[in-house]
Formats: C-alpha cells, sequence, structure tokens
C-alpha cells in the first residue's frame, strides 16, 4: 500500500518538476476522502539547496528518510545529465529496490537511477531532448523516447516536466484507483491520462548531411511531396539505376526514400495543422497522403495521436470551434 512518499533532492534541484511531487503526494485532501500520503522532502547533500531558479530550500531530512519510503522521488535539476552522484544516495536507492520500494524519476532525474544501475535491462523514459545522452552514458538501459513515462516496477521513469505529472497520477491510479487519480487529477485542473506520448512534441527535422549525389532529389522531392514518386522516377532524375540511387540514398540520408519522404509529409502535416484552418482532407491532398483516413493512419503510427488531437493540442479549443474536426 502507498503510503509513504519521500522526494530527494540534489544541488540545482527544478522546482517544477519538485512541485508536482509535491502537489499529487504532498497535499492533504482527507476532506474529500482522499487519501493522505506520509510525505517528505530528503537532501542528499545537505540542509541547504539551491534549486536551478536561483533560490534555495532547506531540508530537514537527509537519506535515512528514503529507508522506509514506499515511493522514492527524483525530480529534474540542473546538470544531473552530466555530474556525479552520491554513493551514498545511490547506495540507499538500491536498497530500496532490494526492500520493494519504487522508484519515480521525473525527467533529467532518470540519470541518477542509471548511476546507480537500476536502469540496466528496463525500458526507461527520459525528456526527448536526453534520450540519446541517456543510452550512450548507459548502453544497458532501453531507453524509448517517444512516451510520456515508462513503468517497469519498481522503477518508473517519466519524460519532461509535465509527464510527471502522468506518471504520479498513473502511480495512484495503480495504488489507489481510477477514482482516487481522477479525483486529485481534477483538483489540480489537469487530464487523469493524456493520450499519445512524446513524438507530438518532439521537434525533429530530418538532419541536413551533406549529400553529394541525391541533394537536388531532396529538393524536388520537398517541393512535391503532394505528388506520388517511385524510386525509378528518383534514380532517373538523379541519373543513376534504381538499385544505385537506393544504396546511394540510404548512404547520404540514413534512411530510404520511402522514409524520407514520409516523415517530411507528417513534418509538414504538423506544420499545416498547427498554423492553418485547412480541413483534414485539404491537408491529406497538401502532403500527398490522399485522403484524411490515410494521414490518420500514419499520424498515430508516426506521433502515437491523431490529427483532430495534435491539432487541438497545438491550437487550443479555438480549432474546434471552428469546424475543424474533419
Amino acid at each position: 500500500m502507498l503510503t509513504n512518499v519521500v522526494a530527494v533532492l540534489l544541488d540545482g534541484v527544478h522546482p517544477f518538476e519538485l512541485g508536482v511531487v509535491c502537489e499529487v503526494f504532498g497535499i492533504d485532501r482527507s476532506d474529500e476522502g482522499l487519501p493522505v500520503y506520509e510525505f517528505a522532502v530528503a537532501s542528499a547533500e545537505g540542509p541547504i539547496l539551491r534549486t536551478h531558479a536561483g533560490f534555495s530550500l532547506r531540508t530537514e531530512h537527509g537519506l535515512e528518510r528514503l529507508e522506509t519510503a514506499d515511493l522514492i522521488t527524483l525530480p529534474a535539476g540542473n546538470s544531473y545529465v552530466s555530474r556525479g552522484y552520491p554513493p551514498e544516495l545511490l547506495d540507499a536507492l538500491r536498497r530500496a529496490v532490494d526492500r520493494g520500494a519504487r522508484l519515480l524519476s521525473v525527467c533529467s532525474g532518470v540519470f541518477v537511477l542509471g548511476a546507480a544501475g537500476l536502469l540496466d535491462g528496463r525500458r526507461c523514459a527520459v525528456h526527448w531532448h536526453h534520450a540519446d545522452e541517456l543510452a550512450r552514458q548507459y548502453p544497458k538501459a532501453i531507453v524509448e523516447p517517444d512516451v510520456l513515462y515508462v513503468d517497469e516496477d519498481p522503477v518508473i521513469t517519466s519524460a519532461g516536466t509535465a509527464a510527471g505529472i502522468d506518471a504520479c497520477l498513473h502511480i495512484v491510479r495503480k495504488e489507489q484507483g481510477p477514482e482516487v487519480a481522477n479525483a486529485i487529477a481534477r483538483r489540480m485542473v489537469v487530464p487523469p491520462h493524456r493520450d499519445g506520448g512524446q513524438a507530438q512534441y518532439i521537434e525533429r527535422p530530418l538532419p541536413r548531411s551533406p549529400c553529394d549525389t541525391v541533394g537536388e532529389v531532396l529538393v524536388w522531392m520537398e517541393q512535391h511531396l503532394d505528388e506520388e514518386v517511385t524510386v525509378e522516377q528518383l534514380a532517373a532524375r538523379a541519373h543513376m539505376s534504381p538499385r544505385t540511387f537506393a544504396r546511394r540514398f540510404q548512404q547520404e540520408t540514413g534512411t530510404t526514400p520511402y522514409r524520407w519522404i514520409l516523415r517530411q509529409r507528417v513534418l509538414l502535416a504538423q506544420r499545416l495543422l498547427e498554423v492553418t484552418d485547412e480541413t483534414m482532407d485539404a491537408i491529406a491532398g497538401r502532403t500527398g497522403f490522399g485522403n484524411a483516413a490515410a494521414l490518420r493512419h500514419q499520424f498515430v503510427r508516426s506521433l502515437g495521436t491523431t490529427p483532430n488531437a495534435y491539432r487541438r493540442t497545438f491550437r487550443g479549443p479555438a480549432a474546434g470551434a471552428l469546424g475543424l474536426t474533419g
């Protein structure tokens, strides 16, 4: 049963990510019949800590507070990606797992878990901006850069900032049921569950690597995303055989012509959904998907959310009021 929760802090902690944990587990909502957690904030580096925002925090507890916690949370912090961690903290986290406690990281707090060896062989989440670095530092971890959180009980990891809310509510839902999680979410004025994952928030246009032989073809492809083209047609534009063109394309872009153009079409669809009032069929036509159903299929496959949901997220409720639900 989840009753005892602690947030363990290091120098440079981010106030927002700490605030997420405090908001979910540190507020007495017994007047609404909701569980009350025995919540505390503990320091791994002395009683006074600097925050990333320029002010300091004083804590009453040290690492001894972790020994009785059912859930230990690790909010993000400045330079967590590249700093070292106190061995006493890493030992305490390993002991916690051995005795059956859960660990939750928010954003870059996951690097502490990696340093403790607790990501080895486990799937994990982190803010997409740090995903490559996490995988580089801890190659035994299975990094999933597109999701909001991963539950590899007893280790739960979440992506950036607000994804910590998703992970905290997931733990409440898992331990105390959906009614409790939904009630806390209503008090916080947040959705109890968000559809899709991080993919819809990631800025990741395809890299512009030097393309000695297919560069002109790439420019042409970008200008004709609404047209159906074959490898044979592209090869002819490059004055190569299809086999040679496909090989050169892979060497110079790191992907196939089909995947390259598909990604560019999705990127264009994202931009049109964000900045225009065009219908789904019109956007599907401009991006080469043909119709709204095909656009939706590829959008969900690539980003884990629907075009309508994406538009609502990035344009707000006014998009629905404009009748943009085709």
